[in-house]
């Protein structure tokens, strides 16, 4: 097999896992932004990264280390805010920084641009079948559960008088969100995750005349970033995770001359 064909497959690969983790990233997004979340991908960006250091430093999948992180990550929020009483955000800007700061001390240094900026060059047939599966069993559950979101995003109280139990639906879209930031990490690093779920939205958000082109539209633009981002990289040699994340300011760019 010749160098092209080699370098062909590879793009195959990566565009399989970035449309795929980029569409469903766009679509949980949407629910983010209506829920005025668009900052938890970051956080759980950062928790990421410990998970990430591990596989890089051991040779397993980044994407196992990093839901083993991000697993245990949301816990420890969870068990900190129920036992001192601090805010939400109090409690997660404690847990990301730490594990930001202990994912330095044992993260390859060349390997850190893997871990931060992200890397295309890894992904093989096995890891993209599974992306592509995941992805689209987090895209069937989101979609089974958006309206209820939405409703509980609006008014929980309006969502427990129509039997909706908040707790549970926010904890089975806190685990989605955990799954997407997971995948994301191989395309994109843990910086950005945030942006990989927030701007397709806010793109979206610009544009929509309703709430299904809205998450439509949230979706296709986080595909189409995605995409165009490692086009991009595939023939530049840029990092992956910058270009996805600058394609995708392009577009929330062009969604402002678009809006009415």
């Amino acid at each position: 097999m010749d160098i092209g064909t080699v370098l062909n497959t590879n793009l195959l690969y990566a565009l399989l896992v970035g449309v795929s983790v980029g569409t469903v990233a766009g679509y949980i997004g949407s629910l983010m932004i209506t829920k005025r979340m668009s900052l938890m991908g970051g956080a759980l960006g950062h928790l990421t990264l410990p998970g990430v250091a591990l596989g890089l430093l051991y040779g397993f999948d980044i994407s196992i280390g990093a839901l083993i992180f991000l697993i245990l990550g949301i816990f420890v929020i969870w068990l900190l805010e129920k036992i001192t009483s601090l805010p939400f955000e109090t409690t997660t800007a404690v847990v990301f920084t730490t594990s930001l700061a202990a994912a330095f001390l044992f993260l390859p240094h060349k390997e850190t641009h893997v871990a931060l900026l992200g890397d295309i060059s890894r992904i093989t047939p096995t890891i993209s079948i599974v992306c592509l599966a995941l992805s689209g069993i987090i895209f069937a559950i989101i979609k089974i559960i958006y309206k209820k979101m939405v409703l509980i995003g609006i008014s929980e109280d309006l969502a427990q008088a129509e039997g909706i139990h908040s707790s549970v639906y926010n904890l089975i879209y806190l685990a989605c969100i955990a799954l997407v930031v997971a995948l994301g990490v191989r395309i994109i690093g843990g910086l950005m995750t945030a942006a990989l779920v927030a701007i397709p939205a806010a793109s979206s958000k610009n544009v929509s005349r309703s709430l299904l082109q809205y998450a439509v539209l949230s979706s296709i633009f986080g595909g189409l970033a995605c995409t165009l981002g490692i086009v991009t990289t595939h023939l530049s040699d840029l990092p992956v995770g910058p270009m996805i994340i600058l394609w995708s300011s392009g577009i929330f760019i062009f969604s402002l001359f678009l809006k009415k």
